[in-house]
C-alpha cells in the first residue's frame, strides 16, 4: 500500500515537472516568436530603404556610353583625323549552339587567321555569353557582301558598325597628330589618377602622341549613360534613362595641308626636318620629320612584325626630328650672339678684327682652334662676320662674353628649355653653363669650354623647333612667343566659320636691347642670302624677293689638329649635319623657315637650297598676287 501511494507521488512530481517545463517551453517560443516578429519589422520598416537599394543595385545598372571624338582640321577647313565607320564580324555566344562548327564555316568563306582566332577565343572567356565579341575587324566590302548573302545560315553572327579614327594623310602629319590607339594599363593608371576615369568607361581609344595626346581632352567629349533593368543574368530588358554623351570639341591647326605636304615631298629619302612659322603669332604652318610612318597601323592594333620593323629601323622614323632631334645648332646661332655681344658691349658697331684663318686663346699655347675658310678673311666687322660666317670673329666674342653671360642670353633666345610647342614630344636639348658640367661630367668649366660654343658647337645642342623659335624672336626684335599648332576649336555642332581662337602662349620678352643691334642682326642675313660673299648667295640667287637667313654645318665628330675633312671618304653617318634658318620677305617676314638634314655635310651647300624651296613654297601665292598686281598696274599705265 505504502509502495503505491509512492508511485502515485513520482507520478505527481513528474507531471508538475513536464507542466513546468511546458510553460517555460511557451514562454520562450513566444519570446521567440517575438523576437523575430521585431526582426521583421526592423528590417521591413525600419530597414526598407536600403534593401530597397540594394535591390535595386543588382536590378538597375548604369551603362556608359561613349562621345565621339572631336575632328581635326587645317586651317583652310582641310579634314586631317576623322571617324569613319569600321565594319566587324561580331558573335554573341549564347545564340551559337556549336561554336567550332559555327567558326569552321566562317573560314571557309572568309579569311579569319590563328592570331585573330586566339584573340577571339581570349575575349570570349572574359566575357558574358549575351555579349557580342568580334571575330575578324575591318571587314573590307567584299567580305561584308560575301558574309551578307550567307548571314542567314549563321544565327548569332552579325555585322557591327563602329567609329574608328582615320588618318587621310597617313604618314604626312603622323609627327604633328599623332595617333589614337587602344587604352593600356598605363593609360588608365593615368586616368584613375587623375580622376578622369569615369569619363572613359565606355572608350575604347585614346591618344597616345601629337595634338591626339596634347588635346585629348578637348578631343574627347563627355561620357553618356543609359540606366538600364537587368536580369539575374545581366541582360538588358529595358531602358529606364537616357542621357546622351556629349561628342568632343572639333580643332582648327595652323598647318597649310597643301604647304606640309609639298615640305614633305621636299624631304622624300632624307633623314631630317623642316619648320615653317607664322612669325606674326608662331602658328606653324608646316612641320615635317622625316622618315616617318602611318599612323593608321597604330589605330587597329600593329602587329609586333611591324612594330619591331619600326623600332629597329636604322634612319628611326618613329622620332620627331623637328622637336626630339638634338644637333649641335652650329653657326645659325652667330646672329643671335652677336645681339647679346653688342648690348654687353663686348662688340661696338665698329669693332673689326683680321681673320688670318685662325685663332689662338690670348697668352696660352694651346692648339688654334680655326676657322672655316683654312686662309681666313682678312678684316671684318660684325655684319660681315655674319655675312661670311667668320668662326675666329666669333670665338673671340665667346671669349671676351665668358660663359656666364653667353648661357644667359641665349637662354633669352629659348635655349635650353621647351619651347611650348603644343605636343608633349619635345626636348630641351642643352643650353651648357658652369653648374651644368659639374653636374653631368663632374668637372669644372674651362676657358677652353667657351671657344667652340661661341660657334655653337661644343656642349651646346638644340633642337630644330628651339632654331626657329630663335629666329622669330629676332625677327620680332625680342618678343618671345610660343610656336604652336593649335589656332582655334569649334563646339559641338558648330560649322567650321563659328571658330573660337586659341590663345598666343608669350614669354617675357627681351627688352632694353637697342634697335640697331636687331636691325645689324637682320642685315648680315639678309647678306648671307643676298650679299656678295654671303655663305648662301648661291642657293638664293635671281632670287625675285629679299630674305634673310644663316647656315650652319653642326659637326657629328672632331678632327684631330692635323686631320682635314673629306666628305668622298668619310661614312656617310659621320658627314656633317646641314642646317639653315631664315626668314621672307625681308622687309615684312611672312614666314620663318628652318632646315636641318642630316648627314649631309655644309649647311650653305645643301641646307640653303632645301630653305630657298620652302621660302618659295610659302610664299607662292603671295607672289602671284603681287605679280598680278604689277602687272595689271602696267596694263593700266
Amino acid at each position: 500500500m505504502k509502495r503505491r501511494r509512492s508511485q502515485i507521488r513520482d507520478h505527481q512530481e513528474e507531471a508538475r515537472l513536464f507542466k513546468s517545463r511546458a510553460v517555460i517551453s511557451f514562454i520562450f517560443i513566444i519570446l521567440m516568436v517575438m523576437l523575430l516578429v521585431a526582426n521583421l519589422y526592423h528590417i521591413q520598416v525600419n530597414q526598407f530603404q536600403d534593401y530597397k537599394t540594394r535591390s535595386n543595385d543588382n536590378r538597375i545598372k548604369i551603362v556608359p556610353i561613349a562621345p565621339n571624338r572631336g575632328l581635326i582640321y587645317d586651317r583652310n577647313g582641310v579634314l586631317l583625323a576623322e571617324n569613319r565607320p569600321v565594319f566587324n564580324l561580331e558573335i554573341t555566344p549564347e545564340k551559337v549552339k556549336n561554336m567550332d562548327e559555327t567558326i569552321a564555316r566562317l573560314r571557309a568563306f572568309l579569311d579569319i587567321s590563328d592570331d585573330r582566332l586566339e584573340a577571339f577565343q581570349r575575349d570570349r572567356k572574359r566575357s558574358r555569353r549575351f555579349k557580342s565579341i568580334p571575330l575578324l575587324t575591318q571587314l573590307t566590302q567584299e567580305q561584308v557582301a560575301l558574309f551578307s548573302v550567307q548571314q542567314h545560315k549563321f544565327p548569332g553572327v552579325e555585322i557591327a558598325a563602329t567609329l574608328k579614327r582615320y588618318y587621310p594623310y597617313g604618314e604626312v602629319l603622323t609627327h604633328v597628330i599623332g595617333y589614337v590607339s587602344r587604352i593600356n594599363d598605363r593609360d588608365i593608371q593615368r586616368l584613375v589618377r587623375e580622376e578622369k576615369d569615369a569619363n572613359y568607361q565606355a572608350t575604347r581609344d585614346i591618344g597616345k602622341l601629337g595634338i591626339e595626346r596634347y588635346y585629348e581632352d578637348v578631343l574627347h567629349g563627355i561620357a553618356g549613360y543609359q540606366e538600364v533593368e537587368v536580369n539575374s543574368r545581366g541582360r538588358v530588358i529595358r531602358t529606364l534613362k537616357f542621357e546622351p554623351p556629349i561628342p568632343g570639341k572639333d580643332i582648327v591647326l595652323n598647318l597649310d595641308i597643301k604647304l606640309q605636304l609639298k615640305v614633305h615631298k621636299l624631304l622624300a629619302g632624307r633623314r631630317g626636318s623642316a619648320i615653317i612659322l607664322d612669325p606674326s603669332d608662331n602658328g606653324v604652318l608646316a612641320m615635317v620629320s622625316s622618315p616617318s610612318y602611318d599612323p593608321n597601323s597604330f589605330v587597329h592594333g600593329i602587329s609586333y612584325k611591324d612594330y619591331n620593323a619600326l623600332t629597329s629601323d636604322r634612319n628611326k622614323p618613329l622620332l620627331n626630328r623637328a622637336t626630339y632631334g638634338i644637333y649641335p645648332p652650329a653657326s645659325t646661332v652667330k646672329p643671335f650672339i652677336a645681339v647679346g655681344a653688342l648690348q654687353e658691349g663686348v662688340i661696338t658697331t665698329k669693332t673689326t678684327r683680321n681673320d688670318p684663318g685662325y685663332w689662338r686663346i690670348p697668352n696660352s699655347k694651346t692648339r688654334p682652334f680655326r676657322d672655316w675658310l683654312r686662309w681666313g678673311h682678312g678684316r671684318v666687322d660684325i655684319v660681315k662676320a655674319i655675312e661670311e660666317s667668320v668662326d675666329t670673329f666669333y670665338y673671340q666674342i665667346a671669349y671676351d662674353m665668358g660663359i656666364d653671360r653667353l648661357s644667359t642670353w641665349m637662354m633669352m633666345f629659348g635655349f635650353g628649355d621647351y619651347t611650348g610647342i603644343d605636343i608633349h614630344e619635345e626636348s630641351k636639348a642643352n643650353m651648357p653653363t658652369r653648374e651644368w658640367k659639374m653636374a653631368r661630367h663632374r668637372t669644372p668649366w674651362y676657358q677652353g669650354d667657351t671657344i667652340p660654343v661661341g660657334i655653337g658647337q661644343g656642349y651646346w645642342t638644340a633642337t630644330p623647333m628651339q632654331i626657329a623659335k630663335a629666329t622669330s624672336v629676332l625677327v620680332n626684335h625680342g618678343q618671345v612667343l610660343s610656336p604652336h599648332l593649335l589656332r582655334a576649336t569649334i563646339n559641338n555642332g558648330g560649322n567650321f566659320d563659328e571658330q573660337v581662337l586659341a590663345e598666343v602662349d608669350s614669354r617675357p620678352p627681351i627688352t632694353n636691347v637697342k634697335q640697331q643691334y636687331w636691325n645689324i642682326a637682320l642685315e648680315g642675313m639678309r647678306r648671307v642670302n643676298h650679299g656678295v660673299r654671303g655663305t648662301a648667295r648661291r642657293a638664293f640667287a635671281d632670287m625675285p624677293y629679299q630674305s634673310g637667313g644663316k647656315s650652319g654645318t653642326a659637326q657629328v665628330y672632331s678632327l684631330g689638329e692635323d686631320e682635314e675633312y673629306n666628305a668622298d671618304e668619310i661614312e656617310e653617318h659621320l658627314k656633317d649635319h646641314a642646317l639653315f634658318t631664315g626668314f621672307a620677305p625681308f622687309k615684312d617676314p611672312k614666314v620663318v623657315v628652318t632646315v636641318v638634314i642630316e648627314n649631309a655635310g655644309g649647311g650653305s651647300t645643301n641646307g640653303a637650297p632645301v630653305a630657298r624651296q620652302l621660302f618659295d613654297l610659302a610664299l607662292q601665292e603671295e607672289l602671284q598676287l603681287e605679280q598680278q598686281e604689277t602687272q595689271s598696274k602696267a596694263s593700266v599705265e
